[in-house]
């Protein structure tokens, strides 16, 4: 609602809000169609069940790999959708789903050298233990609710996930790479790529518009008098309200610099890019059409949580 008000209130903004969304899709197709054809091949190839049938087998172990996958692929938590939501259709448990989805958004090889070159090293080893660590708060605490139901059944049945994961043909059960040789794994292919496209649009499109004007609305500069080393609200003010003036993993980092060169506290900061991938407006706005309530305050929480902590220790470290 605020966002439609700001856009009705300063039409100017509708143009350059509609031009922001369509470069973003622009930016992050790339990212997102390789994604979209994983998982449409995952569910038509029968592959999303063998891995679910190995992640219900192997629970610690596959929140580990996740977690530590998640804090070292050039992925977020918006371009990993396809896939997440494709693998939560296949069976694919929760746990490890959650993990790989709160670690990956903070970093990636190229961010890592992106942060080293930014804020220097400490930052840049910071933000990867924190991602990883993120992963396995989340995962091992899904996996302490997997008895129950909503843990089981994390997607919403409405519209925008539509038929995702759904079987449309009575075709070969069992697992067969080569999708194209079956007529019936090629029907499920496309109808599994469009329902997916679907949902990436429906979701994005909202959240890029969330992103833009928000952050024209948000003056950041101004966090840094209320996030400084002798504030103990600094970290807590961080997470909360530093993250909807995130704008990107690469475009904080100038921006945290800035707020460190004025008065921000080392582990507010770490906070503040923590939080800004996780747990940012755009983000959630993403997630929050695809998962049903409960899931989607699990996350919401083990993000925070995972925010915060990162910061108080970052500080002590530091």
């Amino acid at each position: 609602m605020v966002i439609v008000a700001a856009l009705v209130w300063v039409p100017d903004q509708l143009l350059a809000t509609a031009i922001f969304v369509g470069r973003s899709l622009i930016d992050v197709a790339p990212l997102i169609v390789p994604g979209i054809v994983l998982a449409a091949w995952i569910t038509a190839s029968g592959g999303g069940v063998r891995v679910a049938v190995i992640f219900n087998g192997r629970v610690a172990y596959s929140i580990v790999a996740a977690s530590l996958i998640g804090a070292i692929t050039p992925v977020c938590g918006v371009t990993v959708l396809p896939l997440m939501a494709g693998l939560l259709a296949s069976g694919v448990p929760l746990a490890p789903v959650m993990a790989f989805w709160l670690s990956s958004p903070i970093t990636d090889p190229a961010m890592l050298a992106a942060t080293t070159a930014t804020l220097g090293v400490g930052f840049a080893l910071g933000k990867t233990v924190a991602a990883f660590g993120l992963g396995l708060l989340g995962g091992f605490t899904t996996a302490a609710l997997a008895g129950q139901d909503w843990t089981r059944q994390a997607l919403r049945n409405n519209r925008i996930v539509g038929d995702l994961g759904r079987r449309t043909c009575c075709g070969p059960s069992g697992f067969d790479p080569a999708i194209w040789a079956t007529p019936e794994r090629r029907t499920r292919f496309w109808h599994e790529a469009k329902a997916i496209s679907r949902l990436i649009l429906i979701c994005l499109v909202p959240a890029f518009a969330a992103e833009h004007v928000l952050n024209a609305l948000l003056q950041p500069q101004a966090l840094a008098a209320y996030v400084g080393a002798d504030a103990w609200w600094a970290v807590p003010f961080a997470v909360f309200v530093g993250a909807p003036a995130y704008l990107d993993g690469y475009a904080a980092l100038p921006l945290t610099r800035g707020l460190i060169d004025h008065g921000m506290s080392q582990g507010a900061a770490m906070a503040f890019l923590v939080s800004g991938g996780v747990v940012s407006i755009w983000g959630a706005m993403a997630i929050f059409p695809v998962l049903k309530p409960k899931p989607f305050l699990l996350y919401l929480a083990l993000a925070v949580a995972g925010s915060l902590a990162a910061g108080w220790v970052f500080e002590a470290v530091v």
